[in-house]
């Protein structure tokens, strides 16, 4: 299936691949906070907007 050279290169890229996202995420965690704050209230209003919808359908169905 996968030469030995092929296996180790994939591992050391996998790796090398979520250090390298890791660190990026990190330098970028300040500015990532001031950017979108406040969106955990979208994100709720559009949970309890898909509830209603399965709530409006269920009980139209009955």
């Amino acid at each position: 299936m996968f030469s030995p050279g092929q296996m180790i290169f994939a591992s050391l890229f996998f790796v090398a691949f979520v250090g390298v996202l890791i660190v990026m995420y990190r330098r970028d965690r300040k500015w990532l906070r001031k950017q979108y704050k406040g969106t955990i209230w979208v994100l709720l209003l559009f949970i309890s907007f898909i509830i209603l919808l399965l709530l409006l359908k269920y009980i139209l169905k009955n």
